[in-house]
C-alpha cells in the first residue's frame, strides 16, 4: 500500500494542534472561550482523522487526495478562526470560519463521489 506521506504528515500535524487547542481548553481560559476552542478542535482533530484516513485509501485517486486535503485545510481554518475569535478577539475571523466548514464539507461530498466511483473488486 502507497500513503501521500504529505497528507499523512499535515494530517498528523493538524491533530496534534487539535490536542494543544483542546488541552489548552479544558485547563486554561474561560467558559466562553473553552466552548469556542473545544468546537474548533473538535472539528478540526475529525478532519485530521479523516485526511489521514484519505492518505492511505487504498484506491487513492485525485479526488480521494484533494478530499484529505480539503478536510485537513477545512479543519485548520476552522479550528484557527475560532481560535482566533476566542483568544484574540478578532470577531472579524467569523467570517473566515465558514470557509473552513465550506471546505470540510467539499471533502466529505468529494469522499462521497470517489466512493461511488470506486470499483469495488469481489472477495
Amino acid at each position: 500500500m502507497t500513503i501521500s506521506r504529505q497528507l499523512a504528515a499535515f494530517a498528523a500535524l493538524n491533530g496534534a494542534l487539535a490536542v494543544l487547542i483542546g488541552a489548552f481548553a479544558a485547563h486554561g481560559t474561560g467558559p466562553q472561550i473553552k466552548t469556542l476552542l473545544t468546537t474548533g478542535s473538535h472539528y478540526q482533530m475529525v478532519h485530521a482523522v479523516l485526511a489521514l484516513l484519505c492518505a492511505v485509501w487504498p484506491a487513492r485517486g485525485r479526488l480521494v487526495v484533494l478530499a484529505g486535503w480539503l478536510s485537513a485545510l477545512g479543519g485548520l481554518v476552522f479550528c484557527l478562526a475560532l481560535s482566533a475569535i476566542g483568544l484574540l478577539g478578532l470577531t472579524v475571523m467569523g467570517a473566515v470560519a465558514p470557509i473552513g466548514g465550506v471546505l470540510m464539507i467539499a471533502a466529505w461530498l468529494l469522499l462521497l463521489v470517489a466512493a461511488l466511483r470506486s470499483q469495488s473488486t469481489p472477495a
